[in-house]
């Protein structure tokens, strides 16, 4: 493709961005094997830290925190759940599916020190895990 032909330079930087957002979007949501379950993605998350706790949160809208696994061990904080349609869209016609259904799993690695209390919470599509640091 030439410089000179503006509608092909255009479609080509149509084309490049396209597969430049899709590229990011594979891998926000990686999948990874796990040496128990089956493939699983991984939610994006954020991680906070203050003087008295560790915040933790993960987009997982639709995901009730009593329906999440979450463990310390080994210096991280393991999440594992399963999000999936509610079963009044299961014969819904779907048009547009963007946000991952399945099996998730992440293990984030945590600051060092001490925890003495992990609570859990939903909030704005998030579910928010609050570690307490012992001090």
């Amino acid at each position: 493709m030439t410089m000179r032909d503006p509608a092909n330079w255009m479609l080509s930087e149509a084309i490049d961005a396209l597969a430049r957002a899709e590229r990011m979007h594979r891998q926000l949501f990686q999948l990874q094997r796990s040496q128990t379950r089956a493939p699983a993605w991984e939610p994006p998350l954020d991680m906070i830290e203050t003087d008295h706790e560790v915040l933790i949160l993960i987009a997982l809208p639709g995901v009730e925190p009593d329906q999440v696994e979450a463990v310390v061990r080994d210096g991280a904080l393991v999440v594992a759940g399963r999000r999936t349609l509610p079963p009044e869209l299961r014969t819904a016609r779907i048009h547009r599916l963007e946000l991952p259904q399945g099996q998730f799993e992440r293990r984030i690695p945590l600051p060092p020190g001490r925890y003495s209390a992990v609570r859990r919470f939903a909030r704005n599509g998030c579910l928010v895990f609050s570690l307490e640091k012992e001090i």
